[in-house]
């Protein structure tokens, strides 16, 4: 594979395999999904939205989340990982809103990472999908892609993101996401890529890795030499 990263052929073909690609954390407005992404750190989307559904038929507003109290928000999200701790910081976060943004949730990425449970990924997704400013949240899938990609080389999130911005064009960088997190979860997987039904393999160092380790397991069943067709018998 040419080590020239072909970002716009990437992303032309990223766009032709998702074009309905959007966020999946079911939310009619900023707060609920604040308090869905919160929800999502180390738990399926899927799962997340089971649990909102559940949540927002009681609670859907800081002043109701905080109606019911550490004990009862526990007992709402508790099929989620890391319950207790989110439950205490979604009611912090309701407090904060209610007393510094008149139960508003804050639209710049800055005062988001101020509330608690809301690091940079989190902010981004807020940001983007409820206020429309462009952002790149990376989340291991857009991790895994885009360093396979060539999109990006670094060895964190922040840096992926971070390079991600520079290659991508800024009007992209919402849609890029989407389609980056779908690609992750369906065919570029972190274990069983399906490299052999992915459209991006031309492009991919992985799938590339993976052909070459093919090769060399043929050659080395063939005992190194190029197998020759059999002579025609007279």
């Amino acid at each position: 594979m040419p080590r020239r990263v072909a970002t716009d052929e990437i992303l032309e073909t990223l766009a032709e395999c998702y074009p309905d690609a959007r966020c999946a954390l079911n939310h009619s407005n900023a707060f609920e999904l604040l308090v869905a992404t919160i929800l999502s750190a180390q738990c399926t989307d899927q799962r997340v939205n089971i649990i909102t559904e559940r949540l927002f038929q009681k609670a859907r507003t800081p002043e109701t989340i905080l109606a019911l109290g550490q004990d009862r928000l526990e007992e709402e999200i508790r099929d989620c990982g890391l319950f207790h701790n989110k439950a205490r910081n979604i009611l912090t976060t309701c407090q904060i809103l209610l007393e510094q943004y008149g139960g508003e949730v804050p639209q710049t990425r800055d005062e988001l990472m101020r509330l608690p449970g809301v690091g940079r990924k989190t902010a981004n997704v807020v940001v983007s999908n409820a206020f429309g400013e462009p952002a790149i949240a990376v989340d291991t899938h857009v991790f895994r892609v885009a360093n396979r990609l060539g999109l990006a080389q670094a060895k964190t999130p922040e840096e992926t993101e971070q390079q991600l911005m520079r290659r991508i064009p800024r009007d992209l960088w919402s849609p890029a996401h989407h389609w980056l997190i779908h690609h992750g979860r369906q065919v570029c997987h972190a274990r069983k890529p399906a490299c052999e039904v992915c459209r991006l393999s031309p492009y991919c160092a992985h799938a590339a890795g993976i052909r070459s380790q093919g090769a060399k397991a043929a050659g080395a069943a063939s005992g190194g030499k190029p197998r020759r067709p059999p002579a025609d018998k007279p």
